[in-house]
């Protein structure tokens, strides 16, 4: 059965899709830690169902409501203790690879995601709140994020930039990236210790395309399309970060910018439950997983590298899509505005159920 460490080993780096306050005190984060496990990634929707909807915080919610804090800060209260929790246990791994891993997400809200100056402000309160080195501050990847990822990177904060469905959206991000890195080292600051991941979207790619290709009676492409994806925007990943420019901030310490694939639990059926696993490890990657999936993997999963193979078949792949009539920039776009409404819906969510239990 293949572990975590198989994918150390093929260069991947695996994260858990999970956080909850009861997963830390069992000890089952710490034993996933022991296993090889590389970070830990948490949305809106993953901390209200952990907040919201079980009793793991009640007291908490209680003892901050006394003191007469306001919902908002009860919810950093308790987003502070668990994500600092985290980062704590994965400290060490930080430490033993120099940054190279070893991190937990928290996101901005989402209701700041077409908001330049909001999201910089709210990224610089969050990594100031929790005050660790193994910190990514999440930012979407929206025409009004790629500069405050920008900014936030000229800063020094970290940055994992989420909702990444398109291949202009990865050339954009990377962009945001290396001109952050130039700007701080133009101004004589350490670059080493800045770090950035860009979140590459897959299954929910799969849900559309498919949609839109039944409706046309076209099964060639179907579950196919979201690996074609990512795979060439693993190929851009290659090009943009060689040469002379990425050389001269590497030779002052620069962390690659690691595609992490996100959204890879499937969610059809009909597809292999470790599809968006097996077909998307290589090199200088992360894949954030969600825990059945993860389980899954250990149990009939297949550690070996796949991501380099069929590029140029993912690209004809791709050309028929095109050829076909479905515009996959269009779907990219649906797609980004469906996930900041879904994750603005799950805050929104969060803060009521605060507000009940608070009441």
């Amino acid at each position: 059965m293949p572990t975590i460490r198989d994918l150390a080993e093929l260069g991947q780096s695996v994260w858990l899709d999970y956080i909850k306050r009861s997963f830390i005190d069992s000890g089952e984060l710490t034993a996933l830690i022991g296993e090889g496990l590389g970070g830990i990634t948490a949305n809106p929707t993953i901390l209200e169902k952990a907040i919201a909807e079980s009793s793991d915080y009640d007291r908490d919610i209680a003892r901050l409501a006394r003191e007469g804090k306001t919902d908002m800060e009860i919810y950093e209260a308790l987003a502070r203790d668990d994500i600092g929790r985290a980062a704590d246990l994965l400290r060490p791994v930080w430490d033993r690879i120099h940054g190279g891993d070893g991190y937990v997400s928290l996101e901005v809200s989402p209701d700041l995601a077409h908001d330049t100056w909001g999201t910089v402000e709210a990224a610089r309160h969050l990594f100031a709140m929790l005050s660790r080195p193994n910190v990514l501050i999440k930012v979407p990847a929206t025409k009004e994020g790629y500069p405050a990822i920008e900014q936030l990177i000229a800063e020094g904060i970290n940055v994992n930039i989420t909702l990444m469905f398109s291949l202009s959206q990865y050339e954009a991000v990377a962009e945001a990236y290396l001109s952050g890195l130039e700007t701080r080292l133009e101004a004589g600051q350490e670059i080493s210790l800045v770090t950035s991941v860009a979140s590459f979207f897959v299954s929910r790619v799969d849900t559309v395309v498919d949609k839109e290709l039944a409706k046309i009676r076209n099964v060639e492409l179907q579950g196919k399309i979201a690996i074609a994806n990512a795979k060439r925007v693993y190929a851009r990943f290659r090009e943009i970060f060689r040469g002379p420019r990425w050389e001269k901030l590497a030779a002052c310490g620069a962390h690659l910018q690691r595609p992490l694939w996100a959204s890879t639990g499937t969610k059809n059926p009909e597809y292999p439950d470790t599809l968006y696993v097996d077909e998307l490890i290589g090199p200088d990657t992360v894949n954030t997983i969600p825990p059945a999936t993860l389980k899954a993997f250990k149990d009939h999963g297949r550690a070996r590298e796949t991501l380099a193979d069929g590029i140029e078949e993912a690209n004809r792949q791709l050309a028929r899509l095109e050829e076909a009539g479905v515009e996959l920039e269009a779907i990219a776009g649906r797609l980004l505005d469906d996930g900041i409404a879904l994750f603005a819906k799950s805050f929104d969510e969060l803060m009521a159920g605060i507000a009940a239990k608070r009441g």
